[in-house]
């Protein structure tokens, strides 16, 4: 039986040099698929080219930002909201034509979830896979603990936070270098967020990602040229400059 090897990646937006380093990461563990938890774009400045580089993995879900593109941003703040708008515009291309209608329908058909028996793979909760956040303080809310907990059967891995780490059954919150960034599935219900590509926020501005494989996840922190990113984000008016400013800090 062939074992199979995934990576599991989660919010691009929009940065091509993230992604290019992550997938050149990928290529180097000798990974068998690769699975993607949303927000392909946003805020970043090569939307075009990351969703084209997604419609080559094995699963893609879709993320909150994914649908601002397609539909109105509610809920955004307004850079995120601008950043949304002007991500249409460079989808939808001087005249559109075949290229742009390819990205829209890539889009518009992404599923919400996805489930591999007691494995569910979400972009934000397994209450709400688009918009519910989970961060590490959740830990001290217990009714909604609870709540996500009565809806993972096994393992659900998560993104839209950008904050890597893994909230277990018995209420606490691993971060990736607390558990030499490598946790073994089986013990327990577990909720794992899978970190970002392309804007980590966890103070580390290293790309960030998980390997699965067998019953254990292993974190990768891989490193980028964030300085090209945030040069092309400076020189586009219609995007913030703090989007790029961030990505030094990772947060």
């Amino acid at each position: 039986m062939q074992r199979v090897k995934r990576a599991i990646i989660s919010d691009i937006h929009g940065n091509l040099e993230g992604l290019e380093a992550v997938l050149a990461d990928i290529e180097s563990q000798e990974i068998s698929e690769i699975y993607c938890l949303g927000d392909i774009i946003g805020y970043g400045p090569n939307p075009r080219e990351c969703i084209d580089q997604m419609m080559k993995v094995d699963v893609c879900i879709l993320g909150n930002h994914d649908q601002g593109a397609l539909f109105d941003p509610e809920g955004f703040r307004s850079g995120a909201e601008r950043a949304i708008f002007w991500t249409r515009d460079q989808l939808e291309g001087v005249n559109g034509g075949p290229e742009a209608a390819r990205r829209w329908k890539f889009l518009a058909e992404l599923p919400r979830n996805h489930l591999e028996e007691n494995r569910l793979f979400v972009h934000g909760s397994p209450r709400n896979p688009l918009n519910e956040y989970v961060f590490p303080e959740d830990i001290y809310n217990p009714q909604k603990f609870e709540k996500l907990f009565n809806l993972i059967h096994g393992v659900c891995f998560v993104g839209h936070t950008h904050i890597p780490g893994v909230l277990t059954e018995s209420r606490s919150f691993l971060k990736p270098g607390d558990i030499s960034y490598q946790y073994e599935l089986g013990q327990g219900k577990a909720l794992i967020n899978v970190g970002s590509v392309g804007q980590p926020r966890d103070g580390d501005p290293r790309s960030c990602y998980v390997v699965l494989e067998d019953n254990g996840v292993t974190y990768r922190r891989v490193p980028y040229p964030f300085e090209e990113t945030m040069a092309k984000i400076h020189d586009i008016p219609e995007l913030d400059n703090v989007l790029g400013d961030r990505l030094r800090e990772g947060q």
